[in-house]
């Protein structure tokens, strides 16, 4: 059996923001992105400036 390599692409900064009533400040989305990192994480998608 081969083992093929998952990767894993996280949207949460972006998805998540698009929610209603949720905003994200500079420092929790630095927080998020450590934790999402921390978990091995290979992508995060941090959105688009606006």
């Amino acid at each position: 059996m081969s083992r093929e390599r998952l990767y894993l692409y996280d949207t949460t900064l972006r998805d998540g923001q698009q929610t209603q009533g949720v905003q994200f400040s500079t420092t929790e989305k630095m927080q998020i992105a450590e934790m999402l990192d921390g978990l091995g994480l290979d992508y995060i998608e941090g959105g688009w400036p606006g």
